[in-house]
């Protein structure tokens, strides 16, 4: 059960950097930060196979929004339903 516990923790650490990666997507000066840098390096591998699989709607790659991230919130949320209903 501890594991369980400690893995929602870590979604839920995790729904938040991709919420404080939005935010700084408006903010150039403080994406080429290290804390950008840092902040991107960890949240990109479950943002780009979002990526990837939105790229496949014509409709959605002509549109001037990004909405990958948006679904990896998503998801994280999903997963981290589940493993309440585990626990």
């Amino acid at each position: 059960m501890i594991i369980v516990y400690l893995t929602i923790r870590l979604l839920n650490l995790l729904q938040w950097l991709l919420v404080f990666r939005a935010l700084i997507s408006w903010f150039p000066q403080v994406q080429a930060s290290r804390i950008g840098e840092m902040l991107y390096a960890v949240t990109e591998p479950m943002v780009a196979p979002c990526r990837s699989f939105l790229g496949r709607f014509r409709s959605l790659r002509t549109m001037p929004f990004d909405f990958s991230t948006l679904l990896a919130f998503f998801l994280l949320a999903m997963a981290q339903s589940l493993l309440y209903a585990l626990y």
